[in-house]
Order: structure tokens, then sequence, then C-alpha cells
């Protein structure tokens, strides 16, 4: 039986067409099932066709009901937009229902930055063992570097450049760029490898992951959230850090010490400025103080 809604034909635009992650098509799977879920069984609706402003405004009042939270409820709704809009391009639809019901409102604040001294201490927590010397590298990495854990957990040895200190990551939607790692993270990496061709000669597949288990496979995001929950436990830091907040602090460093907001959008790999804007509010005392000292128009006679 022919499938009205065309979930399957929208996931292989979204695979084959827009070449999104595997993470990303997982999550907008999860998403469109749940809202057609909704629409065909709350609603009786049996066909895209039928789904209206009103539709989309009661399935978001039915994920508020389910507690979901005002962020997972934009991003449902940001979803479902794109699922429609894709509809209405293959003219099964003339216009997107959903472009016109406002996203659920969610107070916005500042991301906490990690102070550079917990980072340190953190660092300094890891045991000489060769599962410790690999989980300092890649933590290394984390905050030398700004990776997202996924783009972690992705990077295979041939995308290092260890003369140049240089990898190549893979981000959202697969867009590469490159991103340079400090000495500190090169001099973790040097003692890490030898661990690391030890691993890879006891596995039963082989693999070019650059971090690895003990057993030889690709570690995986859950793996590195572990690892960061445990290193907690075991230094001074008073609150959960979890593997984004090293990404906030790498930005927020870099901005302090006065890199340019597009470069730092450039090593986040973000698509738009405004994504990274969101790192300058959380110093703007700091950068109060620059402006005070260096704008010939704001120093006092």
């Amino acid at each position: 039986m022919a499938d009205p809604w065309l979930t399957t034909a929208f996931l292989e635009h979204l695979e084959w067409e827009r070449n999104l992650s595997p993470a990303t098509l997982k999550a907008y799977r999860r998403e469109i099932s749940r809202a057609v879920d909704f629409f065909s069984g709350d609603l009786n609706v049996k066909d895209p066709s039928k789904v209206n402003p009103a539709s989309v405004r009661s399935f978001l009042a039915h994920l508020h009901g389910i507690g979901l939270s005002p962020r997972s409820a934009e991003r449902a709704l940001a979803a479902v937009r794109t699922y429609f809009r894709f509809l209405v391009a293959e003219n099964i639809l003339s216009a997107n229902p959903a472009k016109a019901v406002a996203h659920p409102r969610r107070r916005r604040s500042a991301p906490t930055v990690t102070p550079l001294a917990v980072i340190e201490d953190l660092l300094e927590s890891f045991p000489p063992t060769p599962a410790g010397i690999r989980d300092g590298t890649l933590v290394e990495f984390l905050y030398g570097s700004g990776l997202r854990v996924g783009e972690l957990v992705g990077l295979d040895l041939p995308d290092l450049q260890l003369k140049a200190r240089l990898i190549r990551v893979r981000g959202k939607g697969r867009k590469e760029r490159i991103v340079p790692y400090g000495t500190q993270a090169a001099a973790a990496l040097s003692t890490y490898l030898p661990i690391r061709a030890q691993w890879k000669q006891g596995a039963k597949l082989s693999t070019e992951a650059l971090f690895l288990n003990q057993r030889g496979g690709r570690l995986t995001d859950r793996s590195v959230r572990r690892i960061l929950d445990a290193a907690v436990l075991r230094s001074s830091a008073q609150h959960q850090l979890h593997p984004h907040a090293l990404r906030h602090a790498f930005a927020t460093h870099l901005l302090e010490a006065g890199m340019d907001l597009r470069a730092i959008q450039e090593l986040l790999g973000h698509a738009s400025l405004a994504t990274t804007q969101i790192y300058t509010t959380v110093d703007l005392a700091h950068l109060m103080a620059v402006h005070r000292k260096s704008h010939p128009r704001s120093r006092r006679k």
C-alpha cells in the first residue's frame, strides 16, 4: 500500500539530495514519525493535504502536554516545516501549513562558560594509563579545537596533518573544514598514537578511527560522555561538564583573546554568524572594556 504521507521519499531526499548526516536523518525520522502519528491518529487526518495551521498548533500543544521542553518542541516544528516544504516542492501541497505557526517561546540564556582553571584541572585528572592517555588526548581536542563530540568520534587517522597540526573535520551536513590543534594536543597525540596502534592490532575488524576503545573499535559519543563524567568526579569541578561545554569554552576563550568572530565561526563550522554570536553575550563586560581601551572615541582624555 502506497504511503500517502511520502515520509520515505522525504527521508531519501534528505539523505541523497541534501546529504545530511546519519544522526540528523535519525532525528528527522523521529520527529516526522511522531507528527504523522499524531495527525493520522489523534486528529484522524488521512493525508497531508488535510493538515492546516490549526493541526500543527494542536501538534505543538500535544508535545507540551507530554512534557517536551520548548527547545525540543522548537526542533520538532522546524522538522515539520521542512517536511511540508518538501511536499510543496513535490506539488503535493499548494502551501506549507506549518509556515505561519510561531515557534514555541522559550527563555534564551547565555551559556555558562567553563573557566580555564577548571579545564586544566580536568586535564590533569587523567591517570597515566593507556585509557587515561587516550581520554586526556580526546579532551585536548574537544577543548583545543572546539569539536562537536560527533565530529571527534568521526575522526579518522588520515584526517590528521601531523606536521602542520591540522585536522579535517566532517561537520553537520557532512561539510568539511580544516581546524588547527595546539602543541599540547600534539604532545598528547604523540603519546596516544602508539597505544592506538597496539589496540588496533588486537581488533577483529580494521578501522581508521582515530579514537579507539580498548578492543580496537571506534569510540562512540556515549563513551566520550562517560569519560568526561568520570573525569569530573575525579577533578574539582563543581558542576556537570558535558562535551559541548568545552566547545563553548573554546569559542569564548578565543573571543576573550581578541580573535575575530568570523574566524571563530569558521573554526566552529557554523553556517551562520548569528549562531556564533551567542558567544558574544557571555563576555560582554570584556568586550566593553576592550572597546573603551581601544576605540579613539571611547578613551577618556
